[in-house]
């Protein structure tokens, strides 16, 4: 049977460039967003990393852009409490939201937390696609389909990202992208190219700049 996604696809060069160009260039911390109303203008394309807490968001926004602590990296799930924005050379707007799924936190902040998720994910005009990321040692987990139903509803495109490639062998990592593209298939807005990173070992980071870029360029 033929499968519906390009696992791991060599990007084009000239538009690999571009994105190492982007992500090394200026890039700022501007804002922690805990209320929609709190949102910098919606004025350039935007995308964002989402995933289950400590999936490995921190640190492959950190590894994209070369900053040791650009993205504030943690193993406790759920140190990431707001919508952090990062302007990319005044291109683009970046974004770490809030790992779903467990958090060590008080169930109302959890809540509220989830809650912003869900307004934002569903709600951001320029909000152009968000890549989501998937632990390659976990898979697919109802936690995430929970967020790519959200998509779905909300027409909001999505690509998914594994992390974490380096802690599994070849053999793990064939069965959980095998496992992954039959879980995805229900969902329609999941961009049909799965990207496989390693934000320790540097593995799959200019597929991922790549894709961010061709966000940027369609403006």
């Amino acid at each position: 049977m033929q499968m519906r996604f390009a696992v791991d696809p060599a990007p084009d060069p000239a538009l690999a460039e571009r994105g190492r160009k982007l992500f090394l260039g200026p890039v700022a911390f501007v804002k922690g967003v805990v209320a929609m109303d709190g949102l910098p203008p919606a004025d350039r394309p935007e995308f964002c990393f989402a995933g289950r807490s400590n999936v490995g968001k921190s640190s492959l926004i950190n590894a994209l852009t070369q900053r040791k602590s650009l993205a504030r990296t943690s193993n406790t799930p759920g140190r990431t409490q707001e919508l952090n924005f990062f302007d990319l050379g005044g291109a683009a707007w970046m974004v770490d939201v809030p790992g779903y799924g467990f958090a060590e936190a008080p169930v109302k902040t959890v809540a509220r937390w989830q809650r912003l998720l869900r307004d934002y994910l569903a709600g951001r005009p320029t909000l152009r696609r968000v890549f989501v990321l998937i632990d390659s040692r976990h898979g697919v987990k109802k936690a995430d389909h929970e967020i790519l139903d959200l998509l779905d509803r909300a027409a909001v495109s999505c690509q998914i990202v594994m992390t974490k490639a380096d802690k599994v062998g070849d053999a793990h990592l064939r069965r959980t992208l095998d496992a992954a593209q039959a879980e995805l298939a229900r969902h329609v807005t999941v961009f049909p190219e799965i990207l496989v990173t390693s934000s320790a070992k540097g593995r799959g980071l200019e597929g991922v700049r790549a894709a961010a870029m061709s966000l940027v360029e369609q403006g």
